[in-house]
């Protein structure tokens, strides 16, 4: 596909004067219209011709100079259109020989990519108010690999703060009546909760836990650290065994605590760098001649304890000077938009020239139908329940739709878990989700389950096809009306440049169902197998290349790509 598009810029290059980077092509409005548009609007200035003078012009000139492609004028664009056997023969060609490779390239090679993901908190359950930063960030971590980058994902957990010391004060209370071996994390929510429960009324709890934090920053060896070492390794065990169903893996896990060595090193550099000041006995940094709507950013509270920011930009500083990142991106909530502009402000202050490259990719918040989630109230949904009922789910449908299918409870989890994950991903991610469990579990519509099925039915299409049809001369002119979906699958390497730069997995997410409905209609309307053997071969081919190309796509959200289903 590309190749066209790089014929049609260089021949209206070559007849115009205009410089090939000013061509912009874009997709017509209307799909009968053309495969390609050029809108002539920017060109007017240059030619010294009205828009639509110059696409009169351009179609003109552009006759017979392209192999295989036409052009004609409509109003102010040129539409052009490529021959479907040339198309065919093009894309799936492409696709036949990048294999698992397809839609990859090696832009990125030589450039670090730093994705920061997931980060739960420690003692606290993982729920579906995490799901969205580790299933975002791991497809833009997949999406960066598949364009040559290297990657690093990097789970930054919460293990560090005031509400460690509000914990070891609940622990100290009230831990002899909880079994934390058997099940810690749910001990230690309920724990939690009967801390915010309880806080209020007995001002010595609150008291006790902002000793214990003190003690615990203060580094001395004693009952609090060995309290907070137990409550680590305790909850990364369990968040393990999540990550393992998500396929989720992490090339660094660094919580907060990794950075206290470097906490000194970082104030010490931004003072060195003329931009704090002590105010009511804090050191804080003054935001107002980045924004002058912005609060300070606090660094150093007057009791001498330090905060999240503080810990943020010491990691910051670290993966800086480590990596020299051509991005790093923040997979973290909305919510915390604030927070990472005061970051980049103190960046921008400090007149440090990557502070461009610190991206905070935002996302909405994930509800409960009852409203906002809250660890500090229990209202929070298991997000290893939620993946429980997602798989009991779907191997009740298969047990219903398809009783004999082999390996059941592997298809199951595939295709359970997949379910969760689309339902994030078709989403743009600024929106807020509110989670339906009975919507994430829907088989039908625009869900994984629709696309992975889509899979599983031109793998059945190919399994049934004579041993030899690859040796027989296909008629990529019987694939005339094929023209969609040729065009999708020779777009999806586009679509996978585009979701990196906007760090938008919906787009792929966007562009699997858009080739899942254009291919599910043709087949009902195009027989495949038992006509004239070069025409079977030709659909054959496409039918292939349709497999392959959705197999790519959804490897890179996450979700496996089943044979039977």
């Amino acid at each position: 596909m590309r190749e066209f598009l790089d014929q049609i810029r260089a021949a209206v290059a070559a007849r115009t004067g205009i410089d090939v980077d000013a061509l912009r092509l874009e997709r017509p409005r209307e799909a009968h219209q053309g495969d390609v548009a050029l809108p002539c609007f920017q060109l007017s200035k240059a030619l010294g011709k009205a828009p639509l003078a110059v696409a009169a012009q351009i179609a003109e000139q552009f006759a017979g100079t392209v192999s295989g492609v036409t052009a004609q004028a409509a109003g102010p664009y040129v539409n052009f259109r490529i021959e479907r056997a040339l198309l065919a023969k093009s894309v799936l060609e492409h696709i036949a020989k990048a294999g698992p490779n397809y839609g990859a390239s090696n832009e990125g090679q030589g450039r670090t990519i730093v994705v920061d993901l997931s980060s739960p908190n420690i003692a606290k359950p993982m729920h579906v108010g995490h799901l969205r930063s580790t299933i975002i960030g791991a497809a833009l971590l997949r999406i960066f690999q598949r364009l040559g980058y290297r990657t690093v994902g990097i789970n930054h957990i919460g293990d560090w703060g005031a509400q460690f010391g509000k914990l070891v004060a609940a622990i100290q209370r009230w831990g002899g009546e909880l079994d934390l071996e058997q099940d810690p994390i749910r001990a230690l929510l309920a724990l939690y909760v009967r801390y915010h429960e309880q806080e209020a009324q007995d001002p010595s709890l609150a008291e006790a836990a902002r000793a214990a934090f003190r003690e615990l920053e203060s580094g001395k060896e004693g009952e609090v650290r060995r309290i907070w070492r137990r409550l680590t390794e305790l909850s990364l065990a369990e968040f393990e065994k999540t990550y393992r169903r998500l396929d989720v893996r992490f090339d660094l896990v660094r919580g907060e605590a990794y950075y206290e060595p470097h906490l000194n090193a970082t104030v010490e550099r931004i003072q060195r760098a003329g931009v704090t000041e002590v105010s009511e006995g804090a050191l804080i940094v003054d935001l107002k001649t980045v924004d002058k709507t912005m609060a300070p950013c606090l660094l150093r509270k007057s009791d001498g304890t330090t905060l999240y920011a503080t810990r943020d930009l010491a990691a910051l500083f670290l993966r800086w000077d480590e990596f020299g990142f051509e991005r790093c991106l923040y997979v973290v909530g909305a919510e915390q938009k604030l927070h990472f502009r005061q970051l980049k402000a103190v960046l921008k202050r400090m007149q440090l020239d990557w502070e461009p490259r610190v991206e905070h990719v935002d996302f909405g918040l994930m509800r409960l139908p009852e409203g906002k989630l809250s660890t500090r109230k229990g209202q929070v949904l298991f997000l290893e329940e939620v993946l429980d009922a997602c798989v009991q789910e779907a191997g009740r449908i298969i047990q219903e739709k398809h009783p004999g299918l082999a390996q059941a409870e592997q298809v199951a989890e595939q295709v359970g878990i997949g379910a969760l994950i689309f339902n994030d991903l078709k989403r743009e991610r600024a929106k807020d989700v509110v989670f339906d469990l009975a919507e994430v579990l829907s088989f039908e519509g625009e869900t994984g389950p629709y696309v992975q099925y889509t899979h599983a039915r031109l793998a059945s299409i190919l399994r049934k096809a004579p041993s030899d049809w690859r040796s027989i001369q296909a008629d990529l002119a019987g694939l005339e009306n094929a023209g969609p979906i040729l065009l999708l699958l020779g777009r999806f390497p586009d679509v996978v440049v585009q979701a990196s730069k906007t760090a938008q997995p919906s787009e792929i997410s966007a562009w699997l169902l858009a080739l899942c409905r254009e291919v599910n209609h043709w087949y009902v309307e195009n027989r495949v197998l038992g006509v004239e053997p070069g025409l079977s071969s030709a659909r054959l081919t496409l039918i292939e290349g349709c497999k392959a190309a959705l197999s790519n796509g959804l490897n890179l959200l996450g979700l496996a790509s089943p044979e039977e289903m």
